[in-house]
């Protein structure tokens, strides 16, 4: 038996509204130009396989992989990278996508390797914005949906790998 249950906060169509606007702004401030967009696995992977089909400019895709959580509900801390950007983006527009941006410390510490390769732009967008627990600032350039609090799932986010397939987004309630 499980000590906790999933509470519906964020529904699929929800979801999908977001994930529409958001492609809207991104089509309207990279009109003519091509881009690379870059997600952080695992998490991002759904919201970005709905975001680039919505996108009308080339677009080529890579992933990094960052560990900062490991099996548990709360960050280590400490950003390690277990898969990096493997095509060259020297002069070329990044948009990182990510699935929530919570202590910003990962997205940071993304952001100066990535500008260490010189690419032309790197932007941020983040389908969550949970600004509960933030310890550093992040500029993040499209943002769908702000939460104030709650560790979430579904929709590509997990708890202790579980959960991800979720079409909608639920909060962990832990029970005692």
């Amino acid at each position: 038996m499980s000590n906790y249950r999933l509470v519906p906060c964020i529904s699929a169509e929800e979801l999908e509204k977001q994930v529409n606007e958001l492609a809207a702004r991104i089509n309207r401030d990279y009109e003519g130009k091509s881009l690379i967009v870059i997600g952080i696995l695992k998490g991002a992977c759904i919201f970005l396989s709905d975001l680039v089909r919505r996108l009308s400019m080339p677009v080529e895709i890579d992933f990094v992989r960052l560990a900062s959580y490991g099996k548990g509900s709360a960050t280590s801390g400490e950003v390690t990278i277990t898969k990096d950007v493997e095509m060259p983006i020297e002069g070329r527009h990044l948009l990182v996508v990510e699935d929530i941006v919570d202590t910003g410390t990962t997205l940071v510490w993304l952001m100066d390797h990535l500008r260490e390769r010189q690419p032309e732009s790197v932007k941020i967008c983040a389908l969550l914005d949970k600004l509960e627990r933030r310890q550093v600032e992040v500029p993040l350039d499209y943002v769908g949906i702000r939460v104030d609090k709650g560790f979430l799932v579904g929709y590509g986010l997990d708890f202790a790998e579980k959960h991800r397939n979720l079409p909608e987004i639920h909060e962990v309630e832990f029970l005692e």
